[in-house]
């Protein structure tokens, strides 16, 4: 089974970018998508042989995020079940046979990090979440985690120490899910490999650097770490940002 994740930066402008060459080559079995930053009606995808979930963000050209799957899942949620958390469309999460699928699009901290307080309240919440769904049947979660883990994650880290993505705090609720029973599977394969960036600052024309962060993952339950096969970065895909990243299992 071949999984993809994007953080599309905007959906509509990725699709004029091409999004629709990307997803038709890699044909993934799930593709997962955040940041669509659109509306319902305000798209319309025609990915034949795929089912579409979408959960729009309450607010207009924010967040949000999309799960295209080849195959029909067992059930579909969307958001925690927490009014706090589920206004800004930053999950759902397919249920099979034998996995949960959760794609997650994680709240940034922002400038003068004015949001990390909610971030750990969300932090909290959402690990809950993920242990609970744990306890039923193993988790495959991907998205855009908005923080680089450690310090071979991210070009500069001593000038990042206190930015949004790479606080202690950030980094210590990664480590604290991780430690609950869950891999990153980038890591996993490639536990040393330095460069290996998902998202670059348009500001700076990071990219042409690469003088990235990796925030982009997909982390599963401990106990499919033995069905793994491959983690990739397709850093050489262009239209985002952020580039996708490829899971097999």
């Amino acid at each position: 089974m071949k999984l993809v994740s994007w953080n599309v930066n905007g959906l509509r402008a990725c699709v004029k970018k091409g999004f629709l060459d990307y997803f038709e080559e890699v044909d993934a079995d799930i593709f997962c998508v955040q940041e669509t930053k659109l509306q319902e009606g305000q798209i319309q995808l025609d990915l034949e042989g795929y089912h579409q979930y979408w959960n729009y963000a309450e607010k207009k050209g924010y967040s949000g995020t999309a799960v295209f799957t080849k195959d029909k899942p067992l059930e579909v949620k969307y958001g925690l079940g927490i009014e706090e958390h589920d206004k800004e469309g930053r999950v759902i999460t397919l249920e099979y046979d034998d996995f949960f699928l959760v794609n997650v699009y994680t709240p940034n901290s922002q400038r003068e990090l004015k949001r990390l307080d909610y971030r750990m309240t969300w932090e909290d919440d959402f690990r809950d979440y993920l242990k609970e769904l744990d306890l039923d049947k193993p988790v495959i979660l991907c998205g855009d985690l908005n923080v680089a883990h450690k310090e071979i994650d991210l070009k500069n880290p001593s000038s990042n120490k206190r930015n949004a993505g790479f606080t202690d705090e950030e980094r210590g609720k990664m480590t604290q899910l991780l430690d609950t029973g869950f891999v990153d599977t980038f890591r996993h394969f490639y536990p040393d490999k330095e460069g290996a960036y998902t998202w670059w600052s348009y500001i700076t024309r990071a990219r042409d650097r690469n003088a990235g962060w990796r925030i982009d993952y997909f982390i599963v339950s401990d106990r499919l770490k033995d069905k793994l096969k491959d983690a990739q970065i397709h850093s050489e895909i262009m239209g985002s940002d952020h580039c996708p990243v490829f899971l097999e299992i």
